[in-house]
């Protein structure tokens, strides 16, 4: 199977959860903007879960491009991420429908951090297939972003127990860091490209 086909399923799959997502942002029936105080939770939910599936889309994507060949491990590690990431609109309407209590923000958690793992395992298996000498090697160097989310995200879902908003600051925190346009892997294509 080419790298295409796998690409194509999981914009397919994203895609898909991002429509999920905002099926869950009921329609306001008052005509007033006093009424859009009620929906504003799920409103914010959405939003930054909106921007962490764009984040994995788009770095997905990158991924992608690196690559010459797929296995089959490849394959189930990229199911994988895509299982957890199907699991953000879940995770989305229920903290943002229970005014980020407790409980949900610390699910959102489990989720991204499953997430990070997932997407860190595929990186991995990549690099592995590919060789030490592989484009996405060179592009993550030590991968300083992909090490400290999860470090992150830990400290959110145990925060989240008792400091619900510093742990919502911290997921915002970690999208930000990765809403930095990650110019690495298209550095390393423009440097294989002057060779």
């Amino acid at each position: 199977m080419g790298k295409n086909r796998l690409e194509a399923f999981s914009d397919g799959v994203l895609a898909i959860v991002i429509t999920i997502m905002v099926l869950e942002l009921k329609v306001v029936h008052d005509s007033n903007f006093e009424a859009l105080k009620a929906i504003i939770p799920t409103f914010l939910s959405y939003v930054l879960s909106f921007i962490y599936i764009g984040i994995y889309w788009n770095n997905h994507h990158h991924m992608l491009h690196t690559m010459k060949k797929i296995s089959g491990p490849i394959l189930w590690a990229n199911l994988n991420l895509l299982f957890w990431l199907s699991l953000v609109p879940f995770t989305t309407a229920w903290m943002g429908e229970n005014n980020f209590a407790p409980a949900p923000v610390a699910v959102y958690g489990v989720v991204l951090l499953m997430a990070a793992i997932s997407y860190y395992i595929l990186q991995q298996l990549i690099i592995a297939s590919h060789g030490k000498d592989s484009l996405l090697k060179k592009a993550i160097g030590n991968d300083m972003k992909g090490k400290l989310s999860p470090l992150f995200y830990v400290t959110a879902i145990l925060l989240s127990f008792w400091f619900e908003l510093i742990s919502l600051s911290i997921y915002v925190l970690v999208a930000v860091i990765w809403l930095v346009p990650d110019k690495r892997i298209e550095r390393v294509f423009a440097d294989e490209d002057e060779k």
